[in-house]
């Protein structure tokens, strides 16, 4: 099997995980258009708190996935989940018949779009438990964790999923394979819901600082996901509260992928995240007062980024 990896959003996600492929000796091209200029120039910068530091030099630096040289075998889409950004047409010129589609983003409910779109690859789910923040053009600063779960949507057994999760195992990251990847997105879920919206609409406080002075209201709002998570179909593991918030308190003060894009101008994943799962709620019949309070703040927030940005 040949081991031609494009990434198609290479910001900090896309740039570390591609850069540990390239790493292990896999052929990795990535699109990145905000950040091309420099890195077409010098590659990526990438300094782990876990694994040293190394730069990484993509195959091809490309603006658009149509200007991909090739066939890719594996397709990673890293893009924000955002009404702004459009997945399909991001990637539709570089899927080939074989290539395997594997998204590395947040939410939940993220899928049918692409399953749609793309009916006859192999579509494969990813997320990645990780710290991670773009500092600067081409530099990534890892601080902690790092572990990725992949799954078929199908639920068939596909020798591809196993091969990349090798791959990603040979370059040093810990990556499994979940039975049912839509219970790990409601997993994942159980973490951003609180902490990504709580840390904009705190005015920017860190994990620790919202847990060490929310932790009822974190541990709440964690709950109704949970609750929703099973009305879906997907039971959480009874601990799953217990084990966030442990994790929350050993990983060093971070700042969400959420707060970023705020600080930045950007629109934010608050669909994808909160949206989704409120409306799940919802056609589950399920109660959830806390979320959804906080889905109609971020509302509100996205909304003043709106009309405080410039004109294009």
């Amino acid at each position: 099997m040949n081991n031609k990896v494009l990434i198609v959003g290479a910001g900090a996600i896309g740039g570390f995980y591609g850069g540990l492929l390239a790493k292990a000796g896999t052929d990795v091209s990535v699109v990145c258009r905000s950040d091309y200029d420099i890195v077409k120039r010098q590659g990526y910068r990438i300094d782990s708190h876990v694994l040293g530091g190394w730069q990484f030099m993509p195959s091809q630096v490309l603006r658009s996935a149509a200007d991909y040289n090739g066939q890719a075998d594996y397709l990673i889409l890293c893009s924000k989940v955002t009404a702004d950004i459009d997945r399909v047409a991001l990637i539709r010129d570089a899927v080939a018949p074989h290539t395997a589609i594997v998204l590395i983003q947040n939410g939940v409910e993220i899928e049918q779009e692409l399953q749609h779109a793309f009916p006859g690859n192999l579509l494969i789910s990813g997320l990645a438990f990780i710290c991670c923040n773009r500092l600067a053009p081409g530099e990534i600063s890892h601080l902690a964790y790092g572990k990725l779960i992949l799954g078929n949507l199908s639920g068939k057994p596909e020798p591809k999923t196993p091969y990349l999760r090798d791959l990603f195992q040979r370059a040093g990251i810990e990556c499994v394979i979940s039975e049912d990847i839509v219970a790990s997105r409601w997993q994942k879920c159980v973490w951003n819901a609180p902490f990504n919206p709580l840390s904009v609409l705190s005015g920017g406080l860190a994990t620790q600082a919202i847990l060490q002075n929310q932790e009822n209201f974190v541990r709440r709002i964690m709950r109704e996901v949970c609750s929703i998570a099973e009305a879906c179909g997907h039971p959480l593991p009874a601990d799953i509260v217990e084990s966030h918030i442990a994790l929350t308190r050993d990983m060093p003060p971070y700042k969400t992928s959420m707060l970023l894009d705020f600080e930045r101008g950007h629109t934010m994943e608050t669909e994808a995240i909160l949206g989704n799962a409120v409306r799940a709620a919802q056609r589950q019949g399920v109660d959830c007062p806390c979320l959804q309070s906080l889905y109609v703040l971020m509302q509100l927030r996205e909304l003043q980024l709106r009309s405080t940005s410039p004109l294009k």
